[in-house]
């Protein structure tokens, strides 16, 4: 008994005297295990190579090993570890509170789309981040999600994480991005897009852009130019499919042209950025591509909307993102069909995400030239942008079960002054996300870096 608390401690504290080396036999790991069980209720994970927790990697248990609760059972868990990974897990079902002890796999942290295969195909609800103690959901349904990407790229670098996670979704096979649509004008942030698609690896998604919208919008960080950065030798850093001689599709038009190829009431919209581009469709006429108007095709097609944007509760301020753009933003909530489904995030719910310069090029240091890392090296010093626009992307494909909360159903109403009303009703067609306490903030930010360090 003696051995087998000090070979716990050792466990637990490192104790300097305990030699890793040494030989422990499976009855005292049994032992060990089933002390821990009781020592972490919510769960652990040990290596039983090392002796140690492990502080990296992406955990995934076995489903040869599900239904082991008790500490008979503990042997064969530790047995089929031996002969796989050597590592086991624990964990604590809250439901029926019965401790799990399972063999578990270690995958790469840079393998996320590989580890949620293995928990699905091994009935697993969850592959656990040892590096940053998060657990991500694995038994999510393969819905059909079709995603129109409709951004201001080119000045919050938000923007480009949100599309990055769009690109890791459709990586897991949990999304499908049908189009990238560009409401900021300039030829410079469309070709944003394209090294991003490219980089990414889907050089063929179709990229709109809108020429007939706000005039010189404030730009809050410069990285518009980040598609013509050069090496030292003068050749083009990032890959480009559209090219300097390639023209973009307006950015309505690529709308139609998406939504009308669509079957009817598929089409989820990430609006990030402007709403001009969305204007200008519900405004449309029948074109070549449909011989709806706008708004019966969009109500046709769209089965909801996910905005970052608008100020709710007591405040009465204006939203920046409606209100530089007024008029389109007015005509855009007069001419939505009212059957479809509004999600707002507000800016409060993304400001404590901050992802800092240093963080950003830490995990992305997996590669010398990535595009995102490099507007961070050379052009702009860190200027504390929060993770706005990716709550709108995450909301769109994760679903109601990663929020917070919500606030009831209601209406919502633009002002001529940019501001945001909402009045609650039952039939109403939006809702507004309600700021999460700091674990989920921790949580979401924890999630878009696992997000970035793929490859």
């Amino acid at each position: 008994m003696k051995r087998i608390l000090i070979l716990f401690a050792a466990l637990i504290l490192a104790l300097p005297g305990f030699s890793q080396q040494q030989t422990v036999s499976d009855k005292d790991l049994a032992t060990a295990i089933w002390v821990m069980s009781k020592t972490y209720p919510e769960g652990f994970t040990f290596d039983l190579g090392t002796l140690s927790h492990p502080k990296e990697g992406l955990m995934v248990s076995y489903k040869a090993t599900q239904n082991h609760f008790d500490r008979k059972s503990i042997p064969d868990v530790i047995k089929h570890a031996h002969a796989h990974d050597n590592i086991v897990g624990g964990w604590r079902d809250p439901e029926t509170g019965l401790y799990y002890f399972d063999s578990t796999r270690k995958f790469p942290e840079d393998s996320l789309a590989a580890a949620l295969a293995f928990a699905r195909a091994n009935g697993q609800h969850t592959v656990y981040d040892a590096r940053r103690e998060i657990n991500v959901k694995s038994n999510y349904e393969q819905q059909d999600i079709r995603v129109i990407y409709d951004c201001d790229m080119g000045s919050s670098t938000d923007d480009l994480f949100a599309l990055m996670m769009l690109y890791r979704y459709m990586d897991m096979k949990r999304c499908t991005l049908l189009g990238v649509v560009v409401d900021r004008e300039n030829r410079a942030n469309a070709d944003a897009v394209d090294v991003m698609n490219n980089y990414y690896g889907y050089p063929d998604i179709p990229i709109g852009l809108e020429t007939g919208g706000v005039k010189d919008p404030h730009i809050y960080i410069p990285y518009h130019n980040m598609a013509y950065a050069r090496s030292t030798d003068g050749e083009p850093l990032f890959k480009r499919s559209v090219g300097d001689e390639g023209t973009y599709m307006e950015g309505y038009k690529l709308y139609r042209k998406l939504l009308a190829a669509q079957p009817d009431k598929s089409v989820t919209i990430a609006s990030v950025g402007f709403v001009t581009c969305l204007s200008r469709l519900l405004q449309s006429g029948p074109d070549e591509y449909s011989p709806l108007s706008g708004v019966e095709l969009f109500q046709r097609k769209v089965k909801n909307i996910y905005m970052m944007g608008g100020v709710f509760g007591d405040s009465f301020e204006h939203d920046y993102n409606f209100t530089a753009a007024i008029d389109y933003s007015l005509k855009f909530f007069e001419l939505l069909p009212k059957d479809i489904d509004l999600v707002f995030s507000p800016g409060e719910v993304g400001d404590p995400l901050y992802y800092s310069a240093a963080q950003i090029i830490e995990d992305m240091n997996w590669t010398n030239a990535h595009p995102i890392k490099w507007i961070y090296q050379f052009l702009t010093e860190d200027k504390f942008q929060k993770m706005w626009d990716p709550l709108a992307v995450i909301n769109a494909v994760e679903g109601d079960e990663i929020i917070s909360s919500f606030s009831p159903r209601g209406w919502v109403t633009l002002t001529p002054t940019g501001e945001t009303l909402f009045k609650e009703d039952p039939k109403g067609n939006a809702r507004y996300q309600i700021p999460g306490d700091k674990g989920w903030s921790d949580f979401i930010l924890k999630y878009i870096r696992l997000m970035s360090i793929q490859h």
